[in-house]
């Protein structure tokens, strides 16, 4: 019974501390502890904003701010709050968890001689995942507006940081054809996301495709003209390599050990002609975490 007993409160501890409720300015929120030292660092998201906390020996916690002055530009407030709490020059500090982290470190280490902390960077970390969907080849001639299934696998890569918001893709995905449209193809894309709204549970975020090589095949139907009403078809296979630029959005849900993840790719492109047809191409799938 001790045994439980003892477990029980390390596990309330440990919840303890990963996150608190604190009251600043009247207002309550739940706060994560970043760093901690002779100051701490203290953060969370709120309605998919991140704020940043600073907290003295004398228990008194500070937000980090940066606002827009009356001409529009960013004032770096937070910058002149960690000076003065500090007494250190921040002007190269960034409103992010990793600078702010690694300024807030350094200036417990400069006021404690015993204070150690981690200097190793952030690794990779990949998903890789596999989908399907269906595509009127937006940036390809199609009079009937036809639409075809295709599927693919995909590798992502970003950093091992709980508030990254930037990835980086390399997929592969086969487009069919149909009797009606007599076009397909095999893509391999490089491509980068920005999560705008990122949590433990979902995110939602932009991407653009920047460099991709395509294989291609159209098949004709040709009228002999030797013998009228008669038709030969004829394969035409091609390869292209594209710098496209093409957008689209796209979400993933936390799902068991991966994400379902959701895409309405090929939006528009800024280097590549789109079709007279309002694009559609719809991809559904699953990452798994590596």
């Amino acid at each position: 019974m001790k045994t439980v007993t003892l477990l029980l409160a390390l596990t309330i501890s440990v919840f303890s501390f990963a996150q608190t409720t604190y009251t600043v300015n009247n207002e309550t929120l739940e706060l994560k502890t970043e760093v901690e030292g002779t100051y701490d660092l203290l953060w969370n998201t709120f309605d998919g904003k991140y704020r940043y906390f600073i907290k003295n020996e004398d228990e008194q916690l500070t937000e980090l701010t940066n606002t827009k002055g009356s001409d529009n530009k960013y004032n770096n407030a937070y910058q002149d709050t960690l000076k003065a709490i500090l007494e250190t020059d921040a002007s190269k500090v960034k409103l992010t968890l990793p600078s702010l982290k690694n300024f807030i470190n350094q200036s417990n280490a400069a006021s404690d001689p015993n204070y150690t902390f981690d200097t190793s960077t952030p690794k990779l970390k990949t998903r890789i995942g596999v989908f399907g969907g269906i595509t009127n080849n937006p940036f390809v001639t199609n009079p009937d507006n036809k639409s075809v299934p295709f599927f693919g696998a995909e590798l992502e890569l970003f950093q091992d940081n709980p508030i990254t918001k930037h990835a980086g893709f390399l997929n592969i995905r086969t487009a069919g054809d149909t009797a009606d449209f007599n076009y397909s193809s095999t893509q391999i894309a490089l491509g980068y996301r920005f999560r705008f709204i990122n949590t433990s549970k979902f995110n939602i975020y932009g991407q653009t495709k920047f460099a991709s090589f395509t294989a291609s095949k159209t098949t004709y139907n040709i009228e002999d003209i030797d013998n009228l009403g008669t038709f030969n078809t004829e394969d035409k296979s091609s390869t292209s390599f594209d710098i496209p630029l093409a957008f689209g959005v796209g979400a993933d849900f936390k799902v068991g050990n991966g994400y379902i993840t959701f895409v309405y790719d090929n939006l528009f492109a800024i280097l590549q002609d789109s079709s007279d047809n309002f694009p559609m191409d719809i991809a559904l799938g699953y990452k798994f975490s590596l």
